[in-house]
């Protein structure tokens, strides 16, 4: 029998960009993406440290596939940080797509990252932007608060929410991803390149049955 995952002081609860756009309906849809919502809101109750993503793109963004005439959604394009994905437009600063679903219940988040607001470089984890280089400070803002333990949910598994945990793990904290609190794109094999690199670098997926 398994026991229940406890929390502490010393977790937090990264929820990463439950937003219209990334829900039925919207720009950048998830399949099943709403679903995450009751979920990480039965999750969020448990956690006294929460951190929000947001996506937050001003118009004419360089990973839009309507900035690069003749292409199309998810064609590959290379930019000076790497191979880049394009996109439906989505998130805009200020827009509808990008607020967070209606039904969030994380009214006592500390912390909410925006990301992707640089219109040259892309951005889908939590901890750098997709040159690798460029910080959010989330990393600080953790340490600071004595935070070692993060747990992971949203959208999308196989994008945002990777690179979010990679990270994490990367700079030295425990990263548990809720795999039933997220939804995945599946863009070129994505969620099975997202699993196999977790289970390569040690990347922890659980239920949230996992904790009681």
């Amino acid at each position: 029998m398994r026991h229940a995952i406890p929390t502490n002081e010393g977790d937090a609860f990264l929820i990463v960009d439950v937003q219209n756009d990334f829900c039925p309906g919207g720009a950048l849809a998830v399949p099943g993406g709403d679903e995450v919502v009751p979920i990480i809101n039965r999750l969020a109750r448990r956690f006294p440290n929460i951190v929000l993503t947001q996506d937050w793109h001003p118009r004419g963004h360089h990973s839009f596939a309507s900035t690069h005439p003749g292409r199309k959604p998810y064609d590959t394009l290379p930019f000076a940080y790497g191979p880049q994905i394009l996109w439906p437009d989505h998130c805009i600063q200020g827009s509808r797509g990008a607020e967070f679903h209606a039904g969030l219940e994380a009214t006592h988040a500390n912390l909410i990252i925006r990301k992707g607001y640089r219109r040259e470089i892309d951005s889908y984890s939590a901890f750098y932007e997709n040159d690798r280089k460029t910080a959010t400070g989330l990393a600080g803002y953790l340490r600071e608060r004595g935070l070692k333990r993060l747990f992971i949910a949203g959208l999308a598994f196989d994008f945002c929410v990777r690179y979010s945990a990679e990270d994490a793990l990367r700079e030295g904290f425990v990263a548990m991803v809720v795999e039933d609190a997220c939804r995945g794109i599946d863009a070129q094999g994505s969620m099975e390149a997202t699993r196999k690199s977790f289970a390569a670098l040690g990347v922890t997926t659980l239920s949230s049955s996992d904790f009681g």
